[in-house]
């Protein structure tokens, strides 16, 4: 009966190792795949290293990026992060949660 019990609580174990960290690592590594599939040309993009840019040219591995006028950067297409807009948005949706937080403010 302990072997069973065991058994059962391991069981139980992987199950929510499985439910808590698989799932979302890979739901979370689709949602990448596809938005380095859909890159194109004239898309605002910012690259892992928090340089933001205009794609001007695409490969399948690589990509030519204006990050100001007359300056264009060559990186892998893996390099990008996110795109501006959908960042922005995350980033006032959290905008308010710890404004009174904030150091140094009187109170």
């Amino acid at each position: 009966m302990a072997g069973f019990t065991i058994v059962l609580y391991l069981a139980l174990l992987a199950a929510a190792f499985f439910i808590l960290i698989v799932r979302p690592q890979r739901r979370q590594m689709a949602t990448r795949r596809a938005l380095i599939a859909s890159l194109e040309v004239g898309d605002e993009v910012i690259t892992a290293g928090g340089i933001y840019g205009t794609i001007l040219e695409i490969s399948d591995t690589e990509m030519q990026i204006e990050v100001a006028p007359t300056v264009v950067l060559k990186m892998a297409r893996e390099a990008v992060s996110a795109r501006p807009h959908a960042a922005n948005a995350g980033a006032s949706e959290s905008q308010g949660a710890g404004d009174g937080d904030r150091i140094g403010e009187d109170d």
